[in-house]
């Protein structure tokens, strides 16, 4: 079977194959039904089973506690921008952490419902490192503290998720975990609500996640619509609303397949993030030796999911994507608001992908002395 190109880009990103595969399997007919999931009632028994499995593996696998609510709901990241401080703002105070294009556009957005305090920000050194805890001006009356604990755009995630009691704060930690979830355990411990966008590490747009600690249900302000009020969608099993079926089905699929994986004597999500250490490093260490590559994100910050780069002599970079996509290698092109190029290495990208990137790079580079 010929080698599909990889795809490298940020979202919608690739699939695994074997998903994608099995999808085409059951298309006109899910398990002997005589129907495929996109023609399904989503009350019907067929679908409720397939959404009951779809939540009990993500649990599983990302070992999410009982006091917190699993729900499949719709608007990607930048709607729950809105929904999570039209849910727990209480039209008070709330706190952002400002590391890139993501958790500034957080910011904005919940300044409509709320007053938003930016407690620390990295954009004087474009967004290349991360502030530390120790020094973010957190406000006393905050009802959460939100961070995008992994930046698609600037490349640059929290390797440790902050303890905000330590800091002597009692605020819940609202995290946008859009392109790093399912890619690295998650310490609910210090964690009140994460959401993410299905389309990166999850299966394709449409979906969106939210993980809520039941506590933090029932605050919603008067104006929050039905359908986005968090104890509304999870008191009826995130069926409140004709939810996204065969986006929570592919979700699913790939559910299943995160828990088929295996690296050693590691399984799940533990042998995923060791297979995304090694990718990240293969390709890190490659840019960190190159004379014509750079990554200009502090070591102790760089994501594992989004790799951002640049050519040192960057009227090579048309010719660079050229080549690349001669060779297979597709979405590279960085984002338009920071420019250069991007490697989005998510779950489905495999190991060999990052080496034909890698071995393209080192010929490239050659060809340019």
């Amino acid at each position: 079977m010929t080698q599909r190109p990889y795809n490298f880009s940020a979202g919608p990103a690739a699939m695994p194959e074997e998903v994608l595969q099995q999808a085409a399997a059951e298309m006109l007919d899910w398990h002997g039904s005589g129907l495929g999931v996109m023609e399904m009632s989503h009350r019907g028994k067929e679908f409720m089973s397939i959404a009951a499995q779809a939540e009990a593996d993500l649990r599983e696998l990302l070992a999410v506690p009982a006091n917190f609510r699993i729900l499949f709901m719709q608007g990607g990241g930048l709607a729950e921008n809105a929904i999570v401080p039209l849910n727990l703002s209480r039209g008070g105070t709330v706190d952002f952490v400002v590391t890139g294009s993501w958790s500034q556009k957080s910011a904005k957005e919940a300044r409509k419902y709320a007053t938003a305090n930016v407690i620390a920000s990295s954009e004087a050194d474009g967004h290349t490192t991360l502030p530390a805890p120790a020094s973010w001006k957190l406000s006393a009356d905050a009802q959460y503290v939100h961070i995008c604990s992994n930046e698609t755009i600037h490349g640059v995630e929290f390797h440790e998720l902050p303890d905000l009691k330590s800091l002597g704060c009692d605020a819940p930690l609202v995290i946008d975990f859009s392109s790093h979830v399912a890619s690295r355990p998650v310490d609910w411990s210090r964690v009140g609500l994460a959401f993410g966008g299905a389309q990166k590490n999850l299966g394709p747009a449409g979906v969106t996640l939210v993980v809520v600690r039941e506590d933090l249900l029932g605050r919603a302000l008067p104006i929050c619509p039905s359908a986005f009020e968090y104890k509304t969608v999870a008191d009826n099993a995130s069926m409140y609303n004709t939810p996204p079926t065969y986006g929570i089905y592919m979700a699913g699929l790939v559910f299943q397949w995160l828990k088929r994986q295996r690296e050693g004597d590691l399984t799940g999500i533990a042998a995923m993030e060791a297979r995304n250490i090694a990718k990240a490093r293969l390709l890190y260490d490659f840019i960190d030796q190159s004379a014509l590559y750079v990554n200009k994100v502090a070591e102790n910050c760089r994501s594992r999911m989004n790799i951002p780069f640049f050519l040192r002599d960057e009227s090579r970079n048309d010719a660079f994507l050229a080549g690349a996509r001669e060779r297979g290698l597709l979405q590279l092109k960085g984002h338009k608001s920071v420019g250069g190029m991007r490697a989005s290495i998510y779950n489905a990208m495999p190991l060999a992908g990052v080496q034909a990137l890698v071995s393209y790079m080192r010929d490239f580079e050659k060809e340019q002395a």
